[in-house]
């Protein structure tokens, strides 16, 4: 399925944007094509450009790197707490908190890429594993509705709209 074929009260419209920027791709095949494209994205940004922050109180690249790693992880959590029937309704998260405490400014890039590779694949054999009638589950993460479809849609359009950030403000 792609991101156009969500209906709308399968996420929030706070998510609106990224489920735009997902395009017309597959899901699992989003998944795995936005990997390499993101890698090889993060290889290209020069070294010194790394913990640039283009205004006070912004994260710099690496910052960024871990932001997209930490929100995955919270992400694919939530799918699997939905594809498994879980009527928990669940927390949202701080991002601002975590990337604070995080220390990705003190890792190197191959080492926060080496993780958001993982992170990934990861990420992707759990879709993989969810069949059709799994995938149209919806559970409640930051008191909003959110199906386990609309969940992988968001992380390919939340990457995508950080690497625009980091393009217009970074570089």
């Amino acid at each position: 399925m792609k991101a156009s074929q969500l209906s709308k009260n399968e996420y929030a419209q706070y998510y609106s944007n990224y489920i735009n920027k997902a395009g017309e791709e597959m899901l699992v095949s989003g998944l795995e094509s936005s990997l390499s494209s993101i890698l090889a994205f993060f290889n290209t940004i020069p070294e010194n450009k790394l913990e640039y922050r283009y205004d006070a109180g912004k994260w710099t690249v690496k910052d960024i790197i871990q932001h997209l790693i930490d929100a995955e992880r919270v992400f694919a959590y939530r799918a699997l707490r939905f594809a498994r029937q879980d009527k928990t309704s669940l927390p949202g998260f701080e991002e601002n908190t975590y990337t604070d405490v995080a220390n990705a400014n003190k890792r190197s890039r191959a080492e926060l890429l080496k993780e958001y590779q993982l992170v990934r694949e990861s990420t992707i054999m759990l879709f993989k594993s969810f069949n059709e009638d799994a995938l149209k589950l919806v559970g409640v993460a930051s008191n909003s509705n959110m199906s386990v479809r609309a969940i992988g849609f968001v992380i390919i359009g939340h990457e995508k709209h950080h690497c625009e950030v980091i393009t217009s403000r970074y570089l």
